[in-house]
């Protein structure tokens, strides 16, 4: 009976929650949002939220690597972060030897602490409305001519905005172009790894849980940020010291429960909710497809050697992470946009549009000319996917493909021998790079599934001309994948690229010829100048009228309904979202609680599995039930993952989690599988934000791994 009574009221809670819509710029943060976030339980000023004159929660937030958000939880410049963005800082990190990536890593002193090569984090300095500035020198103007004005206009603007200082900055477009702001930033490079979990708790469940609830993922890792003897930003040097931050995240191992408020900090990628109905379709219909596609092949393939070679898996982890949670992503997408008719509704959306737009001359042709521009693009738009995710989804093609600079500066009349050797030695340091990351028994195997898969996929006539041919004369039928393995095999060992001393007499001496010849490059060359000299035109001038007609959409749907909270999509900016703790039913008869525990961590536990082993102390201190201080009393339990109702997408994946005092209480890593929508159409009965609980994090560093000296370091409030 209890059972029955507590199932009814998980599903009740469920129908009647609401998710969170909007990703809200806390610069201009409106009133009526505001309001919206003390309603549901906010304790914090806008002030304390953004300030630029006072230590607010925005100090402490940063732009990790390229595509991550960090937060700074104490006054010595700790950042914690999710597992898989310092996934490839990790594994660079790591050898066969010392194998961190496998095994873990915490240093209990700062001596210990790992330089993250190449690693850097931003913070946001300040925030200006530039719109006025932009659209004064774009009045009146469209296409390609507002395009190359506005490039001219934006650079301008950063040029006076970080003229004299050591900043950095970048103009985005708001509302597609109906706002332009100025974001100022200072980039610290001296950041050195803290702690990681092995990977078997920052990754665990792995590509079989991904974008899955219930989560039992332990998805952190830790660095610092060190600055110059001034506190300002320095290369790597002995005699840096920790950063002192602005301000620094308190850390609540108080626990959670259903309804508490919750607020997210950061820099989520990418959206497009205010996409066309055209778009909807070609995604559901072309893009997302092939790229599944396309990836599935990858993934096989490096799949197969990183299963049996450490020292493979270690080389390919963070590119196969990357490409694996995407294909999961895109599939995911395809399947929520027809379940929930997303299309359809952008469709009546649109409906309404033209019926409140008749007799409005700017609005008029809007349609029409969306229908116009997708026809006339739609015939390439899988070729475009094709090149991308499948003739440079082979690294060593990608790599190919890439000297197209050094052939420019090569038969370019009037280069200078100058910029011909700078040409050259980039080339050489980064065809270093792509050694280290190469292994070419499952690159050879990618080459052929994707040269052969753009024959059989992409129409004859948009082909590169002559190269289908030339492979039939030598390596037999086009329609045998075997023909296809010959022709891979021989174009790696006949390509200098693999080939250090070929390579090392090309670049003593480099010539077009040599280069052009190469059997690599000739192949990456036929591919993209087939396509940038037919087909990247036309996607240009498509892409140009697109952004011409979503500027003139969204502006007119803005006067349509004055009185809608209205954001702009994601482009990376810093921003929060505003929700609560909640539980959800995805389908009939499923009630999923907000929280899950070691004990779901256990259950799911496959001794020697790929995805789902555990470190050996793991189970120990579980049977032992060691949780020490970090025990939510209510479970008698670890709290592993827990999932809000707020709003996020890529980019968030270790975007604070804080409750309505601004303390910490997780990180945000990833969205649920019923949701994968979100990028297009945000859905307020299903979206659910997947968090790992910070009392998780802190029993990995603690109890796990021995690291005593990093809770030490925090503010913790019990």
């Amino acid at each position: 009976m209890k059972k029955n009574l507590l199932l009814l009221l998980l599903l009740l809670a469920a129908q009647f929650a609401k998710a969170d819509e909007g990703m809200w710029l806390p610069y201009l943060l409106g009133q009526q949002v505001y309001n919206d976030m003390v309603k549901k339980g906010l304790k914090l000023t806008k002030e304390q939220l953004y300030s630029i004159n006072k230590a607010s929660v925005k100090d402490a937030i940063v732009i990790f690597g390229g595509g991550c958000t960090g937060e700074i939880v104490s006054n010595q410049g700790l950042i914690f972060t999710n597992h898989h963005c310092g996934y490839d800082a990790i594994a660079t990190a790591s050898s066969v030897e010392h194998n961190y990536l496998k095994n873990g890593f915490y240093a209990l002193d700062k001596q210990q602490e790992i330089p993250a090569k190449g690693l850097s984090v931003q913070f946001l300095v300040r925030v200006d409305d530039v719109t006025k500035q932009v659209q004064d020198a774009l009045k009146g103007m469209s296409g390609q001519e507002r395009q190359q004005l506005q490039q001219k206009t934006l650079a301008d603007i950063v040029s006076q905005a970080i003229t004299g200082t050591n900043y950095e900055a970048k103009v985005l477009p708001m509302f597609k172009g109906n706002q332009y702001l100025l974001f100022v930033y200072e980039r610290y490079k001296d950041i050195r790894l803290v702690g990681a979990p092995p990977e078997s708790i920052g990754k665990f469940g792995g590509d079989t849980d991904n974008w899955e609830w219930p989560r039992h993922t332990g998805d952190f890792s830790i660095f610092r940020v060190y600055a110059d003897k001034d506190g300002k930003p320095a290369e790597y040097a002995a005699g840096n010291q920790p950063l002192k931050p602005k301000h620094f995240l308190p850390v609540s191992i108080k626990g959670i429960k259903e309804n508490d408020y919750a607020m997210i900090f950061g820099y989520p990628g990418g959206t497009n909710r205010y996409e066309s109905s055209e778009g909807v379709k070609l995604k559901i219909t072309v893009e997302n497809p092939a790229v599944v596609s396309l990836r599935s092949v990858r993934l096989k393939y490096m799949f197969e050697q990183m299963k049996k070679d450490p020292a493979i898996k270690l080389k390919l982890a963070s590119s196969y992470a990357g490409i694996a949670n995407y294909w999961k992503f895109f599939d995911g997408e395809t399947k929520q946009l027809e379940k929930y008719h997303v299309l359809e509704d952008k469709q009546q959306q649109e409906a309404a549009f033209e019926k409140w737009a008749q007799g409005k001359t700017e609005y008029a042709n809007i349609f029409p000319d969306y229908a116009a521009s997708y026809k006339a693009w739609t015939p390439y738009a899988k070729h475009r996917v094709y090149i991308n995710e499948g003739i440079m989804g082979s690294p060593l093609a990608a790599f190919a493909g890439s000297l197209q600079a050094v052939e420019k500066a090569l038969v370019t009349a009037g280069t200078s021998t100058d910029a011909i050797k700078q040409s050259i030695q980039a080339a050489d340091k980064a065809r270093t790079a792509f050694l280290e990351e190469e292994d070419k028994t499952s690159d050879q195997k990618i080459l052929a599934a994707t040269c052969h898969l753009f024959y059989t996929d992409i129409p004859v006539a948009q082909h590169p001309i002559g190269f289908y041919d030339a492979i039939k004369a030598k390596f037999g039928n086009l329609d045998d994948s075997n023909t296809y393995r010959l022709w891979s095999s021989a174009l790696m060992s006949g390509s200098m690229i693999l080939n250090d001393a070929r390579w090392k007499a090309f670049i003593a001496n480099p010539d077009a010829v040599t280069l052009q010849t190469d059997p690599a490059f000739a192949y990456s060359s036929a591919f993209i100048k087939n396509f940038s000299s037919k087909y990247l035109p036309l996607y240009n001038q498509f892409v140009t009228k697109n952004n011409d007609l979503g500027r003139a959409y969204l502006k007119g749907r803005m006067e349509m309904e004055p009185a809608k909270k209205w954001y702009p999509d994601a482009n990376f900016s810093m921003r929060l979202t505003y929700g609560q703790v909640k539980p959800y039913a995805p389908r009939d008869a499923v009630a999923y609680d907000y929280v899950c525990t070691m004990k779901g961590v256990m259950e799911k536990y496959k001794p020697g599995d790929y995805e789902f082993d555990l470190p050996e102390n793991y189970v120990s201190l579980y049977n032992k039930k060691d949780f020490g201080q970090y025990k939510d009393l209510r479970k008698n339990d670890i709290v592993t993952c827990f999932i809000t109702t707020n709003d996020i997408t890529g980019g968030n994946s270790g975007s604070p989690v804080l409750n309505a005092n601004g303390e910490l209480i997780g990180l945000a890593f990833d969205g649920n599988y019923e949701a994968l929508s979100h990028k297009i159409q945000f859905d307020a009965v299903y979206n659910r934000t997947i968090c790992v609980d910070i009392r998780y994090v802190l029993w990995c560093v603690d109890k796990l791994g021995g690291a005593s000296n990093i809770i030490k370091e925090l503010k913790l409030i019990k």
